[in-house]
Protein backbone atom coordinates (compact mmCIF):
# COMPACT_ATOMS: atom_id res chain seq x y z
CA UNK A 1 0.00 0.00 0.00
CA UNK A 2 2.86 2.32 0.79
CA UNK A 3 4.41 1.52 -2.60
CA UNK A 4 1.13 2.27 -4.36
CA UNK A 5 0.76 5.57 -2.52
CA UNK A 6 4.32 6.51 -3.43
CA UNK A 7 3.70 5.69 -7.09
CA UNK A 8 0.51 7.75 -7.09
CA UNK A 9 2.22 10.67 -5.43
CA UNK A 10 4.92 10.73 -8.07
CA UNK A 11 2.32 11.12 -10.85
CA UNK A 12 1.69 14.77 -9.99
CA UNK A 13 3.89 16.78 -12.32
CA UNK A 14 5.68 19.93 -11.15
CA UNK A 15 3.40 21.94 -13.44
CA UNK A 16 0.26 20.38 -11.92
CA UNK A 17 1.64 20.90 -8.42
CA UNK A 18 2.25 24.59 -9.21
CA UNK A 19 -1.35 24.91 -10.48
CA UNK A 20 -2.68 23.34 -7.27
CA UNK A 21 -0.59 25.64 -5.08
CA UNK A 22 -1.72 28.71 -7.03
CA UNK A 23 -5.36 27.67 -6.60
CA UNK A 24 -4.88 27.15 -2.86
CA UNK A 25 -3.38 30.63 -2.49
CA UNK A 26 -6.21 32.16 -4.52
CA UNK A 27 -8.74 30.50 -2.21
CA UNK A 28 -6.81 31.70 0.84
CA UNK A 29 -7.01 35.28 -0.39
CA UNK A 30 -10.71 34.91 -1.15
CA UNK A 31 -12.02 33.15 1.97
CA UNK A 32 -9.19 32.88 4.53
CA UNK A 33 -7.74 29.79 6.14
CA UNK A 34 -10.65 28.81 8.39
CA UNK A 35 -13.18 28.84 5.55
CA UNK A 36 -10.87 27.08 3.10
CA UNK A 37 -11.86 23.42 2.74
CA UNK A 38 -10.37 20.47 0.93
CA UNK A 39 -13.71 20.21 -0.92
CA UNK A 40 -13.22 23.75 -2.24
CA UNK A 41 -9.63 22.99 -3.27
CA UNK A 42 -10.77 19.80 -5.03
CA UNK A 43 -13.51 21.67 -6.89
CA UNK A 44 -11.25 24.58 -7.85
CA UNK A 45 -8.48 22.29 -9.11
CA UNK A 46 -10.68 19.54 -10.58
CA UNK A 47 -9.01 17.01 -8.27
CA UNK A 48 -10.40 14.35 -6.01
CA UNK A 49 -10.28 14.91 -2.26
CA UNK A 50 -8.65 11.48 -1.93
CA UNK A 51 -5.78 12.61 -4.16
CA UNK A 52 -5.28 15.78 -2.13
CA UNK A 53 -5.22 13.92 1.17
CA UNK A 54 -2.93 11.22 -0.21
CA UNK A 55 -0.49 13.81 -1.53
CA UNK A 56 -0.54 16.36 1.30
CA UNK A 57 -2.13 14.69 4.32
CA UNK A 58 -4.37 17.61 5.17
CA UNK A 59 -5.18 21.29 4.83
CA UNK A 60 -2.38 22.56 7.08
CA UNK A 61 0.39 20.84 5.13
CA UNK A 62 -1.14 21.79 1.78
CA UNK A 63 -1.37 25.47 2.76
CA UNK A 64 2.16 25.57 4.21
CA UNK A 65 3.63 23.90 1.12
CA UNK A 66 1.71 26.26 -1.15
CA UNK A 67 3.12 29.22 0.79
CA UNK A 68 6.63 27.77 0.63
CA UNK A 69 6.35 27.15 -3.12
CA UNK A 70 4.97 30.64 -3.72
CA UNK A 71 7.67 32.33 -1.66
CA UNK A 72 10.78 32.53 -3.83
CA UNK A 73 13.38 30.76 -1.75
CA UNK A 74 16.29 33.15 -1.39
CA UNK A 75 19.48 31.69 -2.81
CA UNK A 76 21.75 32.21 0.17
CA UNK A 77 24.72 30.66 -1.63
CA UNK A 78 24.59 32.92 -4.67
CA UNK A 79 24.00 35.86 -2.33
CA UNK A 80 27.49 35.35 -0.91
CA UNK A 81 28.80 38.77 -1.90
CA UNK A 82 31.76 38.89 0.48
CA UNK A 83 30.06 41.12 3.07
CA UNK A 84 27.06 40.67 5.35
CA UNK A 85 25.51 43.94 4.19
CA UNK A 86 25.92 42.88 0.57
CA UNK A 87 24.41 39.46 1.32
CA UNK A 88 21.36 40.92 3.05
CA UNK A 89 20.74 43.50 0.34
CA UNK A 90 21.13 40.84 -2.37
CA UNK A 91 18.51 38.66 -0.67
CA UNK A 92 16.05 41.55 -0.47
CA UNK A 93 16.54 42.28 -4.16
CA UNK A 94 15.60 38.67 -4.99
CA UNK A 95 11.91 39.56 -4.37
CA UNK A 96 10.17 42.42 -6.13
CA UNK A 97 7.81 44.79 -4.32
CA UNK A 98 4.69 43.13 -5.73
CA UNK A 99 5.74 39.68 -4.48
CA UNK A 100 6.63 41.11 -1.06
CA UNK A 101 3.21 42.76 -0.79
CA UNK A 102 1.37 39.56 -1.78
CA UNK A 103 3.36 37.40 0.66
CA UNK A 104 2.90 39.93 3.44
CA UNK A 105 -0.87 40.01 2.88
CA UNK A 106 -1.08 36.21 2.94
CA UNK A 107 0.96 36.00 6.14
CA UNK A 108 -1.23 38.63 7.83
CA UNK A 109 -4.29 36.63 6.85
CA UNK A 110 -2.83 33.44 8.28
CA UNK A 111 -1.41 34.90 11.49
CA UNK A 112 -4.54 34.34 13.59
CA UNK A 113 -5.16 30.91 12.09
CA UNK A 114 -1.61 29.82 12.91
CA UNK A 115 -2.09 30.65 16.59
CA UNK A 116 -5.38 28.81 16.76
CA UNK A 117 -4.37 25.73 14.79
CA UNK A 118 -1.55 23.49 16.10
CA UNK A 119 -1.34 21.52 12.82
CA UNK A 120 -0.88 24.69 10.79
CA UNK A 121 1.71 26.04 13.24
CA UNK A 122 3.63 22.74 13.10
CA UNK A 123 3.58 22.70 9.28
CA UNK A 124 4.73 26.33 9.11
CA UNK A 125 7.54 25.71 11.59
CA UNK A 126 8.78 22.68 9.63
CA UNK A 127 8.33 23.98 6.09
CA UNK A 128 8.90 27.74 6.36
CA UNK A 129 10.36 28.92 9.67
CA UNK A 130 13.01 26.26 10.30
CA UNK A 131 14.49 26.36 6.75
CA UNK A 132 14.67 30.18 6.96
CA UNK A 133 16.37 29.98 10.37
CA UNK A 134 18.90 27.48 9.07
CA UNK A 135 19.80 29.58 6.02
CA UNK A 136 19.97 32.79 8.07
CA UNK A 137 22.38 31.10 10.47
CA UNK A 138 24.54 29.97 7.55
CA UNK A 139 24.69 33.53 6.21
CA UNK A 140 25.61 34.87 9.65
CA UNK A 141 28.24 32.16 10.15
CA UNK A 142 29.94 33.32 6.94
CA UNK A 143 30.05 36.81 8.45
CA UNK A 144 31.53 35.40 11.67
CA UNK A 145 34.14 33.48 9.65
CA UNK A 146 35.07 36.67 7.79
CA UNK A 147 35.47 38.49 11.09
CA UNK A 148 32.62 40.93 10.38
CA UNK A 149 30.55 40.04 13.45
CA UNK A 150 31.26 38.44 16.81
CA UNK A 151 29.76 35.00 17.33
CA UNK A 152 28.75 35.93 20.89
CA UNK A 153 26.83 39.05 19.81
CA UNK A 154 23.34 38.49 21.33
CA UNK A 155 21.66 40.03 18.27
CA UNK A 156 22.78 37.04 16.16
CA UNK A 157 19.92 34.98 17.60
CA UNK A 158 17.30 37.59 16.67
CA UNK A 159 18.02 38.45 13.04
CA UNK A 160 15.05 36.51 11.66
CA UNK A 161 12.86 38.02 14.39
CA UNK A 162 13.95 41.48 13.26
CA UNK A 163 13.06 40.76 9.64
CA UNK A 164 9.64 39.36 10.54
CA UNK A 165 9.08 42.38 12.78
CA UNK A 166 9.86 44.72 9.91
CA UNK A 167 7.29 43.06 7.65
CA UNK A 168 4.59 43.08 10.32
CA UNK A 169 5.27 46.59 11.60
CA UNK A 170 5.30 48.11 8.12
CA UNK A 171 1.63 47.33 7.66
CA UNK A 172 0.52 48.00 11.23
CA UNK A 173 2.39 51.23 11.88
CA UNK A 174 2.80 52.80 8.45
CA UNK A 175 -0.23 51.19 6.77
CA UNK A 176 2.01 50.46 3.81
CA UNK A 177 3.27 47.22 2.27
CA UNK A 178 6.92 46.23 2.73
CA UNK A 179 9.13 47.22 -0.21
CA UNK A 180 12.71 46.60 -1.24
CA UNK A 181 13.61 50.19 -0.34
CA UNK A 182 11.99 49.95 3.10
CA UNK A 183 13.63 46.62 4.01
CA UNK A 184 17.02 47.80 2.69
CA UNK A 185 16.86 50.93 4.85
CA UNK A 186 15.70 48.83 7.82
CA UNK A 187 18.70 46.53 7.38
CA UNK A 188 21.07 49.51 7.46
CA UNK A 189 19.34 51.32 10.32
CA UNK A 190 18.44 48.41 12.59
CA UNK A 191 19.81 44.95 11.74
CA UNK A 192 23.44 45.72 10.89
CA UNK A 193 23.98 48.21 13.77
CA UNK A 194 22.58 45.58 16.18
CA UNK A 195 25.20 43.16 14.83
CA UNK A 196 27.96 45.75 15.11
CA UNK A 197 28.43 46.07 11.35
CA UNK A 198 29.18 49.56 9.97
CA UNK A 199 26.89 50.68 7.16
CA UNK A 200 28.97 53.60 5.83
Amino acid sequence: MTETATVRRSRITPEREAELYAAVLDLLREVGYDALTMDAVAARTRSSKATLYRQWGGKAELVAKAMRANKPSPDFDSADTGSLRGDMHALIMSQDDCTMEQNSALMRGLAMAIHGNPDLLKAFRELIIEPELLETRRMLQRAVDRGEIREDNPAVDYVLHMFVGAFVARGMIDELPPTQAFIASYIDAVVLPALGVPTD
